[in-house]
C-alpha cells in the first residue's frame, strides 16, 4: 500500500476521525466530531488517486466501478481498522469517501441508547427498523443489537450487508455474514435463499425497495426476527416509506402485512453533548393494536400522536428524547432546539409552557 495513503489512514484513526475525503487537486479532509478538518498531507493528484483505487478496489467491485462510475466496498488496514469506502467520479476524476468502522462493537450503554432498545432487540420475531439520516449512527446501533443477541441468546443470525462493516465472532449465537457481490450476487438473490439457511435472525443491511421489504415481511410473518436500516428522518416517515416501496395496487396488502409484522422503529439523530462528545437523540415507535390499526388503515399521520402519548410503554418522540437529555444535563437547550421536530414548541416548553402537539391544548405548568 502507498506510504502516503497509509499515513493518511493512520493519522485519521489517531485523530479520532469518522470519515476521510480524498479528491485530486484538493487538500485531504477528515471529519472529527462532525466537523470537516483539513490534514497535513501532500495534495492528491489524479494519477496518485487512481493508483490508490487500483490497489484497494476489490475484484467484485471493479466491474461496477467501470460500468456505473461508482462503487461501495470495505477494506481493512492492519493496525488501523476497517473502512467502508465509496468511490465516485467528480468532474471526470476519481474521488474517495472512506468511513472508519470501529473495531469494537459498542454496547447499548456505550451508545447511551434507551432501555427500550434492549427490549426490542430481545423480541423473538418481527421487523425492527433502525432509521436516520446518513451519519446518524444506524450501523453502530445495528451492530450493538446484533452483538447483544449474539451475547445473550442461542440463535442463528444471518446478515446480508453491502458492504460488511462490523465483524462478529460467534458467542452464544452463530453468525454468518454475507457480503453483496462476494457471498451473494445481490440483495434479491440473498433474501430469496436466506430462509433455506435455518435463520432465527435475519439482518438486512439496508431496506432499499419493494423486494427487500416484501422479503423482510414474509420472514417476520413466519416467525423470524428481521433487523434492518432505512434512510429516513423520523419513525412515521419510516413507516410511510416502506409502504411507498410497493406499487399502488399492492399497498393495501403491504400495509396490512407490515402492520402485523412490525416490532418497532428506532430513529436517531446525533447531537453534541455539553462535554464535547456526541450521542443519539432517539425516537421510538413500538407496535401495538392502536399502531397496527393506523398503519393498516393508512392513517399514518396519526402515529406521531400515539408515540407522544405512550411514554409508559417505551415510546418517545425526538422532542421528548431531547428534553430528557437537557434535563439530564447532557445537552444544552440550544442544541435541543436545533434538532427538534418542532423547535417553537420545545422552546415554549423550556419557558414553562407545555403544548401538546397531539391535542393542541396549551396549559401553564
Amino acid at each position: 500500500m502507498d506510504a502516503t495513503f497509509e499515513a493518511i489512514l493512520r493519522a485519521a484513526f489517531e485523530a479520532g476521525a469518522s470519515d476521510i475525503h480524498i479528491k485530486p487537486n484538493a487538500p485531504v479532509v477528515v471529519r472529527i466530531d462532525r466537523e470537516l478538518v483539513p490534514i497535513e498531507a501532500p495534495q492528491p493528484t489524479e494519477a496518485w488517486t487512481q493508483a490508490i483505487l487500483d490497489s484497494i478496489v476489490p475484484e467484485h467491485a471493479r466491474k461496477q466501478l467501470a460500468d456505473e462510475r461508482e462503487a461501495d466496498f470495505a477494506f481493512t488496514h492492519p493496525g488501523v481498522g476497517r473502512f467502508r469506502t465509496n468511490i465516485f467520479y467528480h468532474r471526470g476524476q476519481p474521488a474517495l469517501a472512506l468511513r472508519l468502522v470501529k473495531k469494537a462493537v459498542r454496547t447499548f450503554a456505550d451508545l447511551s441508547l434507551p432501555e427500550t432498545v434492549r427490549k426490542v432487540a430481545e423480541a423473538p420475531r418481527g421487523i425492527v427498523v433502525i432509521a436516520g439520516a446518513t451519519g446518524s449512527g444506524k450501523s453502530t446501533t445495528l451492530a450493538a443489537i446484533v452483538e447483544h443477541i449474539n451475547a445473550t441468546a442461542r440463535r442463528h443470525i444471518v446478515t446480508l450487508e453491502d458492504p460488511i462493516e462490523f465483524l462478529f465472532d460467534d458467542r452464544q449465537s452463530i453468525i454468518e455474514q454475507r457480503e453483496i457481490g462476494i457471498d451473494t450476487a445481490n440483495y434479491t438473490s440473498g433474501l430469496r435463499h436466506v430462509l433455506r439457511q435455518d435463520p432465527d435472525v435475519i439482518v438486512i443491511g439496508e431496506m432499499r425497495d419493494a423486494q427487500s421489504a416484501a422479503a423482510a415481511m414474509s420472514a417476520a410473518n413466519i416467525g423470524h426476527l428481521v433487523v434492518t436500516t432505512l434512510h429516513t428522518s423520523s419513525a412515521v416517515q419510516s413507516v410511510q416509506r416502506i409502504v411507498e416501496f410497493f406499487p399502488e395496487g399492492e399497498r393495501d396488502y403491504a400495509r396490512r402485512l407490515f402492520a402485523s409484522t412490525l416490532r418497532g422503529v428506532i430513529c436517531q439523530r446525533l447531537v453534541n453533548t455539553t462535554s464535547g462528545g456526541i450521542l443519539p437523540a432517539v425516537e421510538i415507535l413500538l407496535n401495538n393494536a392502536a399502531v397496527a390499526g393506523l398503519i393498516a388503515e393508512s392513517k399514518t399521520d396519526k402515529l406521531q400522536g400515539l408515540i407522544e402519548l405512550n411514554n409508559a410503554d417505551g415510546m418517545q418522540t425526538f422532542d421528548q428524547s431531547l428534553v430528557a437529555l437537557v434535563q439530564a444535563g447532557r445537552i444544552s437547550r440550544e442544541e435541543a432546539v436545533a434538532h427538534a421536530g418542532n423547535p417553537d414548541l420545545l422552546r415554549m416548553g423550556f419557558q414553562g409552557v407545555v403544548l401538546s402537539e397531539t391535542h393542541r391544548i396549551m396549559k401553564s405548568r
